[in-house]
């Protein structure tokens, strides 16, 4: 019913840049919120930025400074510019989105196949 499909992932050396991308397409009544999480190597995954309804950021602390999350509301794209990458954001970037279907339908989350995103010299 609902598809995200990201990109923009890659190979950048400490201190690059990054911008990834995600479309959500398909049967959309609402969206509450659209982010990026992000899942290292034998760690649990984690919330990096959000966009809660319109305009309401949140961030992770470790990323507070050099990420910035941004939308386009009409094409329902969430981006994430991503600046003086460290090795330590190196993970695979999901990005998730909380959607209403129909009006009669509770949200659902919906969750991006991900993107790996490595920063190494």
């Amino acid at each position: 019913q609902v598809q995200l499909v990201e990109s923009g992932g890659g190979l950048v050396q400490p201190g690059g840049s990054l911008r990834l991308s995600c479309a959500a397409s398909g049967s959309i009544f609402s969206r509450a919120a659209m982010g990026w999480y992000r899942q290292a190597p034998g760690k649990e995954r984690e919330l990096v930025s959000i966009i809660i309804g319109i305009g309401r950021t949140n961030y992770a602390d470790s990323v507070k400074g050099r990420f910035t999350i941004s939308m386009d509301y009409a094409e329902n794209t969430v981006y994430l510019q991503m600046n003086s990458l460290k090795p330590e954001d190196t993970a695979v970037y999901y990005c998730n989105a909380r959607i209403r279907t129909n009006p009669l339908m509770a949200e659902m989350n919906y969750w991006g196949k991900g993107t790996l995103v490595t920063v190494s010299s």
